[in-house]
Order: C-alpha cells, then structure tokens, then sequence
C-alpha cells in the first residue's frame, strides 16, 4: 500500500506541476466536492466507493476504502455499499469487490497506513 500511496503522489505532483489550468482546475473542483456540505465527507466517501467499484476502477477502489476507513465507515456499511455496487454494478463487479474486500480486511487490520485528504494529490 506504500507503494501505491507513494506512485499516485508522485504521478499526481507531474500532473497538477504542468500547471495545465484544466488539469489544476480539476484537481481543485475534486477536492472541494469531498468538503462537508449537505452531506458530510463520510457519505461522499461512501457513494464515491460504490461508484468506483461500478466503475471498475481499482485504484479509485483502494483509496476510497482507506477514505472511508479514515472517516469511521464500519465494516457493516462497507458490506452494504459492497451490497449497492452489486446490484447497480452487476455480477461484473465482483472481481472488484474482490480487490476491495481484500483492501479493507488489510485497513482493518491496520496494514495500510492513514489516508490523505482527497484531491488526488
């Protein structure tokens, strides 16, 4: 998991250090989305997980379990947002709640480290 921290900040940092004002401009508009608002920054974590998983995409599945770890998701609302990726998602979603039941059973059992804030830096 260090690994994986590590490269996406690195690749993050070349990414927003081009100074390509979309490229900023989206990094930004990410961030503030994952702000308290009407719903808080626990709820947001917890679709944006189920959208990941639906979306098939791994990477996003991984920081968004250390997310929502980080802001005291209960292992019983991980399986019932698992639950809600199935059904929106399909059967071919499994082999990614595979990687993401793997992942929150290594944050559980405190082998990732603490998450950072989102802003895919």
């Amino acid at each position: 998991m260090d690994e994986f921290d590590r490269y996406r900040a690195d690749m993050n940092e070349k990414l927003v250090g081009s100074n390509h004002l979309g490229i900023k401009r989206f990094f930004a508009l990410d961030t503030q989305a994952y702000e308290d608002g009407a719903l808080d920054k626990r709820t947001k974590e917890l679709l944006d997980l189920v959208a990941s998983i639906v979306l098939r995409c791994d990477d996003c599945v991984t920081y968004h379990v250390k997310q929502c770890v980080t802001a005291g998701v209960t292992r019983a609302e991980f399986l019932d947002a698992f639950n809600i990726a199935l059904v929106v998602g399909g059967s071919i979603t499994i082999p990614h709640l595979r990687r993401a039941i793997d992942r929150l059973d290594q944050a559980l059992d405190g082998k990732m480290d603490g998450a950072k804030p989102h802003a895919h830096d």
